[in-house]
């Protein structure tokens, strides 16, 4: 009696290949050709895109580690914007006694004392970060109710902490000399501090993006956030994954919070909650739990709301919950949600 034949191998080349969604791709495309149209202004156009693009990818430093933190940990957290509201006290806090490296017509001793700012912020809310996270959220994993009303409570002893030391009034935040102005090419202008935003921005998103495809972290982390039992049952301890990527979010929260507060130059202890609603809005638009989604909702966002500002001021608060309930009308779990298994 023999055995029977094994199968053959199945080479790679013969799986099924998954089918790329490029639809929602073209929607900020789509934004940007009809605004182009209703605008009719070249200058008036790029100019408007370009403050867009560095305005989404702010927005998308700070969502993003917020949308792998509900995606691995099912984790609804409030109170990330007090890492936004730390980050940006920080950097005022580090660049205040850098004042000769700022106001030096220097643009590399000015991006210095910015990346020194940054620096400073990522470490110390990363580091608070981990504290929340075995203090506040470890207690309340898996229910949602008890996590927004403890997260929430956090955001607010957060804010009112940072009232007790900095006081209620404007905190000024200066842009370094030689991020001050604008290259002129032509008509068009493009401000100095914008293009440094839209490249951290992009360094970030091909970082995290890096991370997730190419390592074998991200490899764990995106099973983590489709099984996280079945990586469990395979000796890996997704509990380390949640502390890393937490730690990680609250990081850049704090970077966030160092750019949102250069870009507007003053700001108040309310710089976290105020920055929040976009941030929701961006990770509702983008998918729970897809970096991709985040990248593509921040830069959605920032693109129609700029744009409506500038054709129907009156529409431009609430374009961003318009955009948000179009887009749930349209595809009800965002544009590239993470299927939870």
């Amino acid at each position: 009696m023999t055995d029977a034949a094994s199968p053959a191998p199945i080479a790679a080349d013969q799986l099924p290949k998954r089918r790329r969604d490029l639809l929602p791709v073209a929607l900020p495309l789509a934004a940007a050709a009809l605004a182009f149209v209703l605008i009719g202004s070249p200058t008036t156009f790029l100019t408007l895109t370009l403050s867009a693009l560095a305005m989404g990818l702010m927005i998308f430093v700070i969502a993003s580690g917020l949308t792998l933190v509900f995606g691995l940990m099912d984790v609804i957290n409030f109170g990330h914007g007090a890492f936004i509201a730390v980050g940006a006290y920080l950097g005022v806090a580090v660049l205040a006694p850098l004042a000769g490296l700022t106001t030096a017509d220097s643009l590399g001793l000015n991006l210095t004392a910015v990346g020194l700012a940054a620096l400073v912020a990522m470490a110390v809310t990363g580091a608070l970060g981990l504290a929340f996270e075995r203090i506040v959220i470890r207690p309340v994993y898996g229910r949602h109710l008890e996590q927004i009303l403890i997260t929430m409570g956090g955001m607010i002893v957060a804010e009112q902490t940072l009232l007790l030391v900095f006081g209620g009034e404007q905190q000024a935040m200066p842009l370094p000399a030689a991020l001050r102005g604008a290259f002129v090419v032509g008509d068009f202008a493009f401000e100095k501090f914008r293009l440094l935003a839209v490249a951290v921005g992009l360094v970030v998103f091909f970082a995290m993006e890096g991370t997730l495809n190419h390592t074998r972290v991200g490899l764990l982390i995106r099973a983590g956030v489709e099984n996280a039992e079945m990586v469990e049952a395979l000796g890996y301890r997704v509990r380390r994954l949640f502390v890393g990527v937490f730690v990680a979010g609250s990081a850049l929260a704090g970077l966030g919070g160092v750019m949102w507060a250069l870009q507007k130059e003053t700001f108040s202890v309310t710089i976290g909650a105020d920055v929040m609603v976009l941030v929701f809005v961006v990770i509702i638009i983008g998918g729970l739990g897809s970096v991709g989604g985040c990248f593509l909702g921040a830069l959605l966002v920032a693109l129609v709301s700029n744009y409506t500002a500038f054709l129907a001021p009156k529409l431009a608060l609430v374009s961003s919950i318009l955009l948000m309930v179009a887009i749930l009308l349209w595809r009800p779990q965002g544009l590239y949600p993470v299927v939870k298994k």
